[in-house]
């Protein structure tokens, strides 16, 4: 018999290829009895999360068009808080202003001082001293915010005056930093507590993400002569750069909705200035924990319509966040 007949006689008969549903479910691993009870908890899971966050929409939604249905002014535009009134008139202008505004203060301050000390603790800092820094910011992440409101309005608000005479001095021509010799309880304070507040989030992030740099990017970088500084802008910041995208968006969800904090410090006043350093404005969350106990029932409804603008804005937030991170997906390795 020919060696090339025998051969293609004596071959193995071809291995059956599995169906595309049996390939899913060995994909999913859920070809064992336990492995198909975790996937139908954590399916579980996700599908409740989404009941619960359906469920609170449907509340803030139903409680605000009750309280909007009868507002004498422009939700959206109205200068004014006057809930308890009868017509009621209240908006969310002022409201929206001073949320935004001492946000971007807090993250412009906060942001590149904790990736500078992430950076610091990752690859600069000797083991012996980034070890208790790290457990000091750890320390700094889990104190209440109550406590950071008292240390803002005993400590922070009274040394404020020296900022904000030198602000004025030198920029208060600009009309942001014009200052009328109040007291300092305004959006800059409320700002630079809020980025003292989220700090500790956004520095604990990044160090994390930082460490997760593949070791051979940096050592491929220092094996072609660049510095430490080099290794960190072409191997380290584009491999982290979505997990500080990440770390930022957490800490702008802490400061979009603290309250406690924001309304120890804050004196409020339902007018948008241009100047940062006077006081004026609030946020939805200190207006909602301010006026609260004293509101009538359809004075909470207002509260709760705020706090569904507030609910809304912060479901844009994420989603932005999501949607810069799946676009910058191919920052997810150093590039050289």
């Amino acid at each position: 018999m020919d060696i090339t007949t025998k051969n293609t006689t004596d071959a193995p008969p071809p291995t059956p290829q599995p169906s595309p549903a049996e390939q899913k479910r060995t994909a999913r691993g859920a070809t064992r009895p336990g492995d198909r009870i975790f996937l139908g908890l954590t399916r579980g899971s996700g599908i409740l999360l989404l009941i619960v966050m359906a469920a609170i929409a449907v509340f803030l939604t139903w409680r605000a068009t009750v309280a909007i249905s009868q507002d004498e002014g422009n939700f959206l535009t109205t200068f004014e808080w006057n809930a308890n009134l009868d017509p009621p008139v209240f908006g969310i202008a002022v409201l929206a202003f001073g949320t935004v505004v001492s946000s971007v203060i807090a993250m412009v301050i906060a942001v590149p001082i904790a990736v500078a000390i992430a950076l610091f603790l990752t690859h600069y800092a000797p083991r012996r001293l980034s070890g208790p820094i790290a457990y000091v910011i750890d320390l700094l992440a889990a104190v209440p915010s109550i406590v950071y409101g008292l240390w803002g309005a005993l400590v922070l608000v009274p040394y404020m005056d020296g900022l904000f005479g030198w602000l004025d001095q030198f920029f208060g021509w600009t009309g942001i930093f014009e200052w009328s010799g109040g007291a300092p309880r305004s959006m800059l304070t409320v700002g630079i507590l809020l980025a003292i507040m989220i700090l500790p989030i956004i520095t604990n992030v990044s160090r994390e993400v930082f460490r997760q740099v593949p070791q051979m990017h940096e050592e491929a970088a220092l094996a072609l002569g660049a510095t430490r500084w080099e290794v960190i802008r072409m191997a380290v910041l584009p491999f982290g750069r979505s997990g500080v995208i990440s770390a930022s968006m957490l800490g702008l969800g802490r400061a979009l909705g603290e309250t406690m904090a924001v309304a120890t410090v804050l004196s409020p006043s339902f007018t948008i200035g241009a100047s940062l350093l006077d006081p004026g404005g609030g946020t939805f969350a200190q207006n909602i924990a301010s006026k609260f106990n004293e509101a009538t029932p359809y004075g909470r409804d207002a509260l709760i319509a705020s706090g569904l603008v507030l609910f809304v804005i912060t479901l844009l937030v994420n989603g932005a966040a999501r949607a810069i991170i799946a676009r910058r997906k191919e920052y997810s390795g150093a590039n050289a």
